[in-house]
């Protein structure tokens, strides 16, 4: 992964909320703007700003000046002196505000809120309250709003901006207002305010267009673009910093600007997987400064890290021979301690002949780490040194430096690099044999991770950071341990819990933010009514199933078989199943992954009397078609009702109320936005209304505005929507289209949820008639989770691929009647309408009925 797990992690998702804090400087003419991602190659630089405030002392400019050459110690140091040397009461608030932001960069938060408080105590005492007062009560407030987010208030975090906001505003001072809403968005992103936040950082785009200075327009535009990657808003990340690439280009004298801007874009287009951009944008962010300075070794060494992940070995080799004498005649800041670090480790990835160069590097990070008192990084460079002694299996060095590593980590409250040598340490154990305590490590390294749920989410799943490598891993291997050779009940438990668990991860990093804790209930209080439940997980070396029957100790099972059979078997079914007859090799699949997941527990399911399935289905497990897995005989459907749930901690099952159905039914038959028509869908549309009483928005009448009004002015209990749809493992391109737009995830989570206002109730069943899930995307169902979640809805019925067909009108039409008829579950109703395909010649065949699926309450 490009730009390493150094660059990625800042000091928590609060220490990135930084951006743009407000320094007035009381000996120059200076605003200092704290980097968004400190560590991101040089996305955000201190930005000079026109404010001029009479200085008394050069020992503040000293200070200045090592903090942006990120010597925070040595700044403190030097701030002290001010701070000693200053009368003025202004003056001093301003400095504990400079000593509160350094000490947030060393992790050192005691004396931050310590200081902090101490300069707002200040302020409030103040006599007169001048125009120059209101400013460094604007930067005080945007620091404390810092601290509370990192103290897990991201209310009161939001709350405080808005306060600093207000004063920017009233002052007209634009830089300060611009500031105070980027960090607003982000306080609203860990709220799970998509929209919000996505309407402060549109606020933020119109007052940029404005902006008549080109330094701060093109540093805002930069910093706009790098903000709304970390929300998942790619492709406008890539459109806002286009704009503040156009301006920069006109100018020669702005080049380090210039390339921080291209290194920015690089990393977008990274994320959006356009690779051969971001190798253009890397080679020309480097190309543009000096061979000596910092932003041209960090463009390099992402557009090397790149070059490895593509497998360009050879341009990899020579790009490194190229960068290894730059390193020479860097003066040491954090940055350059985190360049030697992110080279290092790409060294590591070119193989053992590298190894001596990549420990060489590590070495003198950990001395200038030392010699700058940066104990974070000094952690960083212990820990991924540890890391090379693991790769070469020589334990006792890999272990020592590991846990030098975490007693740092621990020591500075830094819980976001702690869980990665907890991590680390397990694995060390693990290799020498020593399992119980490896298992500890890991047991260690999973508490941690759920406590830093809202850190990690706001660090993106780019380049910065891989929640695949640097997240997921520790869960799959956790429960590896758990389950060898013959676990316990509480082992079970514990392993059930930890895939739960990765469940709420996954959905957290999808969604970007931990918007789901006031969803879950806890697995054990929940009545399972004649339900079992089937929890998989694909580990490297096999699959492992833990079976849950009503009132009865935890089943499990495994099959030997490696990561990529299961993976191909699961693709090569679905290509099958989408066939418009049944085929020979599409049962065998069918059969061999029923083999896997339900012939080991059948004579228990039937002793047990269970009626329905319940599976919370793993990593590409979600793309399979549940419904037709077979035994030799019959389909899995013909047996059992089957749902799916991203966890039962997150949905909590409860029946669905007997009352007369009333359903929203919005539709599309014609082409739109470049979609095909779907003609269909109004024989659909006519066959619900004959079951239910129904509201129907059909083409012009079905636009995303006219949905809310209906939504808000009923409280219907179903909504269907028969449309064009996309699930996709990226939240920005996961949407349902509407005749005006298509309405993507987050903002259809705000429109079903408005009746909130109007009516507690949530909605029973979201029904997604028309949807698919993003062909290629092997994760793709977690798009199709995420609405079901973002829905609010207490049931979604969705398919997972378009069937525009009589079919899905005759399948539709009957779950509905089920529903309204009978007092059926709702997956026996979906099962019942699936059965009366299954027995027709004419739809017999699983493309017809096999794509639906009911997530979330089952009863």
């Amino acid at each position: 992964m490009l730009h390493s797990h150094i660059a990625k992690k800042l000091p928590k998702f609060w220490r990135q909320a930084l951006a743009f804090m407000l320094c007035v400087l009381l000996g120059g003419s200076l605003t200092l703007m704290v980097e968004l991602r400190q560590v991101m190659a040089s996305s955000v630089q201190p930005l000079v700003s026109q404010e001029k405030i009479t200085a008394k002392s050069s020992l503040i400019q000293q200070g200045r000046e090592l903090y942006q050459a990120q010597r925070y110690a040595e700044a403190i140091n030097i701030w002290q002196l001010a701070l000693k040397a200053e009368t003025n009461p202004s003056s001093q608030a301003t400095v504990l505000n400079y000593l509160s932001l350094a000490y947030q960069q060393l992790g050192q938060w005691q004396q931050a809120n310590e200081t902090i408080n101490s300069s707002l105590n200040l302020i409030q005492n103040l006599q007169q309250t001048t125009p120059q007062t209101k400013l460094i009560l604007a930067q005080a407030l945007n620091t404390q709003g810092s601290l509370q987010l990192a103290q897990g208030k991201p209310e009161a975090a939001l709350n405080t901006w808005q306060q600093a906001t207000n004063i920017y505003t009233a002052a007209g001072y634009t830089q300060g207002r611009i500031g105070s809403l980027i960090n607003q968005a982000q306080a609203q992103q860990a709220l799970g305010l998509y929209l919000q936040a996505r309407k402060t950082l549109a606020q933020v785009e119109q007052t940029l267009e404005n902006q008549p200075d080109q330094q701060l327009k093109t540093t805002g535009l930069r910093s706009l673009g790098n903000v709304l990657k970390s929300v998942g808003a790619f492709a406008d990340s890539r459109r806002v910093l286009q704009q503040s690439l156009q301006l920069l280009e006109d100018d020669p004298n702005l080049s380090q600007e210039l390339s921080a801007t291209l290194l920015s874009l690089g990393n977008t287009a990274y994320t959006q997987g356009d690779k051969n951009a971001a190798l253009a944008y890397y080679e020309r962010a480097a190309n543009v400064v000096s061979a000596n300075s910092v932003t041209h070794i960090q463009a390099q060494i992402n557009e090397l890290q790149l070059l490895i992940a593509t497998g360009q070995t050879k341009k990899a080799e020579n790009l490194s021979l190229e960068l290894q004498p730059k390193f020479s005649n860097l003066s040491p800041s954090r940055s350059t301690i985190y360049a030697r670090i992110n080279f290092a480790k790409s060294l590591v990835k070119l193989g053992t002949k590298e190894y001596t160069t990549s420990a060489k590097l590590f070495a003198t990070a950990i001395e200038e780490a030392e010699n700058l008192s940066d104990r974070q990084a000094q952690s960083y460079a212990l820990g991924y040194l540890g890391g090379l002694y693991e790769q070469t299996q020589q334990w006792s060095n890999a272990e020592d430096l590991t846990q030098q590593a975490l007693q740092i980590a621990q020591a500075i409250n830094a819980p976001h690099i702690a869980y990665q040598w907890q991590w680390q340490l397990g694995r060390i154990l693990k290799a020498q044999g020593a399992i119980k305590s490896a298992t500890s490590a890991y047991e260690v390294a999973f508490t941690t991770l759920k406590s830093l749920r809202s850190d990690l989410v706001a660090i993106n799943s780019d380049i910065q950071f891989s929640f695949r490598e640097a997240v997921e891993p520790v869960y799959r291997e956790y429960v590896q341990l758990l389950l060898n050779p013959e676990p316990s009940q509480e082992q079970l438990k514990q392993a059930r819990q930890v895939i739960e668990s990765l469940q709420l991860a996954e959905l957290d990093n999808f969604f970007r933010s931990a918007c789901l804790q006031g969803q879950i209930v806890p697995i054990e209080q929940i009545q399972q009514s004649a339900a079992a439940v089937i929890y998989p997980i694909i580990l490297p070396d096999r699959l492992e199933v833990i079976v849950s029957l009503p009132q009865q100790q935890l089943r499990h099972y495994a099959t030997k078989i490696n990561q990529a059979e299961v993976e191909e078997t699961i693709e090569q079914l679905r290509e099958n199943l989408e066939k418009p007859f049944t085929t020979p090799e599409g049962k065998l699949l069918s059969a061999k992954i029923y083999d896997w997941l339900i012939r080991p527990v059948e004579a228990e399911l039937t002793e047990s009397q269970v009626k329905t399935l319940v599976f919370v289905l793993d990593g590409a497990l979600r793309n399979v078609a549940i419904a037709a897995l077979y035994d030799g005989n019959n389909y899995l459907v013909e047996k059992y009702s089957i749902a799916l749930t991203p966890g039962l901690e997150l949905l909590g099952p409860r029946p669905l109320r007997q009352t007369k159905l009333k359903t929203l039914v919005a539709g599309l038959t014609e082409a739109r936005h470049g979609f095909s028509s779907l003609p269909n869908v109004s024989d659909e549309l006519k066959t619900i209304e004959s079951e239910v009483p129904s509201e129907v928005l059909l083409n012009q009448t079905f636009t995303s505005s006219a949905l809310r009004k209906q939504i808000d002015s009923v409280p219907f209990s179903v909504v269907h929507l028969a449309t064009h749809g996309q699930f996709s493992s990226n939240a920005d391109e996961t949407f349902v289209l509407a005749w005006d737009k298509p309405i993507k995830l987050n903002e259809l989570k705000n429109l079903l949820s408005s009746r909130e206002q109007t009516t507690p109730e949530p909605i029973e069943l979201l029904v997604l008639s028309a949807c698919e899930t993003a062909e290629g995307d092997k994760r793709a169902a977690l798009g199709l989770a995420g609405i079901a979640i973002q829905a609010g809805a207490r049931s979604t019925l969705a398919s997972l691929w378009s069937l525009d067909d009589e079919s899905s009108a005759r399948l539709i039409g009957q779950f509905y009647k089920e529903l309204a008829t009978k007092q059926v579950t709702k997956a026996e109703a979906l099962r019942q309408a699936q059965l009366s395909l299954l027995k027709d010649p004419d739809y017999r065949h699983p493309i017809h009925w096999a794509a639906y699926v009911l997530l979330g309450n089952w009863l």
